[in-house]
């Protein structure tokens, strides 16, 4: 196959511009185009008040490939298409017995028990929370009525944090395996919008991705694997280094030298436990700070000029950073083009707030996070745990402030720089349930991070024009950007650098930062389970395994 990049299209363009311009692109005639397919699109617009243009990367069959490529070997944004399909490194032997066990059923957790599954060794995952259809009235009641369940909510349960999200399925990281390819192809596999495999940032939306999770489960259950809900962690059996199995909150003992611990990263109690089991853990950076609000035609404004509105661009996005004047580092986070803001808490007694689109992204605000990085060096020395005290520390000024019943608390953008408190809203209404309680947000953060936000809004002004206006709304806090802790692990058996048999593994590990980067972790870890099991069992891994690996 050939792949094209860079091949540029009107907005417009008709059905049969894109067949057109590949031929033309090669230098062939139509008859020799055998086939072709859209390995990615996206749109620049830069020149947005003259010409947006469709960017594709194009991957296709012809006739005389290989003098095509002879013919055309000095063009760089034309050679060999990569070969992007999936190659499984092991298959359980039919004598295999052990059965690995899988804590959390997050993206890393789904992912790793998804190809445990597909290569025959029957996981057990163990979830803390409930199936989706549960989860999803456990945190409507959060938002709608004001009750928590600490078991089941936005951080706990099938799908893990990311269900009640964006659905963001981009990512920075590195990929060489096109890993983020099968994550892709899985989620279209069990429904979700096939156009996921080519727009350049695909999201599903949370209530399209409660039934791709759905029908991934009963994948995992067909091929062997088990899947139990309302099962939490309390312990680990460890014995000279090795993991030998876990503790469940109601006492049973399940045995397994090969553990994936897939938390999350609202997982609290299980870092203190593992802490307290000597599992080496370490505080991590991450980042804090407050939602925003806009009215998401003003970002269209900004972003795509007379383009705004136009039905195949969809809502506009943003991304935006500043080093501020205190050397920090203020940036834009989980941006929700017509989104909403959401009560993100895990924990009684504490207020968090995220970011969440369904499929459509037709909400009338758009949304984002404006957090500024920390670092335990500098900002919560004291230990492994640190981090996370000073998270529950901050989301227990913000309940405070939002007046204890879970509501948060919030401030015009205006009166939030002038350093007054709010009394009534402007034009941008809250998004956020159960409710927002105008005041002061300034007690909520850090003295440097109020500081940091201040200075950056101006900024980011001048670069999307309204984005300081005066009732612009602010809600706090964001907190749980990233997990505050990583659970080290050995850079080739991924496993605990402590501890045998243990795979740390997706976001609240400290690995992964998003749903396509968490499953792509999961992979990662599901093929060392595999290998390991194999050498464990006495068969020794095949060339081609021992190379994957």
């Amino acid at each position: 196959m050939i792949r094209i990049t860079e091949l540029s299209l009107p907005l417009d363009h008709p059905d049969d511009a894109l067949r057109k311009a590949i031929a033309r692109r090669l230098g062939i005639p139509d008859a020799d185009l055998l086939d072709f397919t859209v390995f990615k699109r996206s749109y620049d617009a830069r020149k947005k008040n003259t010409a947006i243009v469709w960017v594709y990367i194009i991957d296709l069959e012809a006739c005389n490939e290989g003098v095509i490529l002879e013919r055309l070997s000095r063009d760089r944004h034309v050679g060999p298409a990569p070969d992007t399909s999936y190659h499984p490194v092991a298959r359980a032997p039919a004598d295999s017995r052990e059965r690995p066990v899988i804590v959390g059923f997050g993206p890393c957790g789904l992912f790793a028990a998804l190809l445990l599954a597909q290569m025959g060794f029957k996981p057990i995952v163990l979830e803390r929370g409930r199936d989706v259809r549960r989860r999803t009235q456990d945190t409507w009641a959060l938002w709608r009525k004001n009750t928590l369940d600490p078991e089941s909510n936005v951080q706990f349960g099938e799908g893990g944090a990311g269900l009640f999200s964006d659905g963001k399925l981009y990512s920075q990281i590195k990929d060489p395996k096109f890993y983020g390819r099968k994550v892709m192809q899985e989620f279209v596999r069990a429904g979700a919008p096939p156009e996921i495999l080519y727009v350049s940032k695909p999201h599903i939306g949370t209530f399209r991705l409660t039934g791709v999770v759905t029908e991934m489960r009963k994948e995992i259950l067909a091929l062997g694997g088990e899947v139990r809900f309302e099962s939490r962690v309390t312990d680990l059996l460890i014995e000279g280094g090795q993991v030998e199995g876990v503790v469940l909150a109601d006492g049973e003992t399940l045995r397994s030298r090969h553990v994936v611990l897939a938390l999350g990263h609202s997982a609290r109690d299980t870092f203190r436990m593992l802490h307290r089991r000597g599992v080496f853990i370490e505080p991590k950076a991450f980042a804090v700070g407050l939602r925003i609000e806009h009215p998401q035609s003003l970002i269209d404004r900004a972003r795509l000029g007379p383009y705004a509105g136009h039905p195949a661009l969809g809502a506009a996005d943003y991304k935006l950073a500043h080093h501020a004047g205190n050397g920090r580092a203020v940036y834009s986070f989980c941006m929700c083009p017509g989104g909403t803001v959401v009560a993100a808490t895990s924990e009684p007694g504490r207020v968090v707030t995220n970011g969440m689109s369904q499929y459509s992204r037709k909400e009338r605000n758009a949304n984002a996070g404006l957090v500024v990085g920390i670092s335990p060096e500098q900002d919560f020395p004291g230990g492994p745990l640190a981090g996370i005290e000073l998270q529950e520390h901050l989301e227990g000024l913000a309940y405070e402030l939002g007046g204890r019943d879970y509501s948060a608390p919030g401030q015009l953008v205006g009166d939030f720089l002038r350093g007054v408190s709010s009394t009534r809203f402007g034009e941008v209404m809250p998004s956020y349930q159960p409710g927002v309680k105008l005041g002061d947000l300034a007690p909520c953060l850090p003295d440097y991070a109020i500081e940091a936000i201040r200075e950056a809004l101006p900024v980011f002004g001048r670069q999307i024009r309204g984005f300081d206006r005066d009732d612009a709304l602010l809600t706090g806090v964001e907190t749980r950007t990233s997990s505050p802790v990583r659970v080290t692990r050995d850079r080739l058996t991924m496993q605990s650098v402590n501890v045998r048999g243990l795979y740390p593994g997706g976001e609240g590990a400290g690995y992964a930062g998003g749903i396509l980067s968490a499953g792509v972790d999961g992979i990662r870890i599901a093929e060392a389970v595999a290998l390991s099991m194999l050498g464990d069992a006495g068969h020794a891994p095949t060339q081609t395994e021992a190379v994957t690996s």
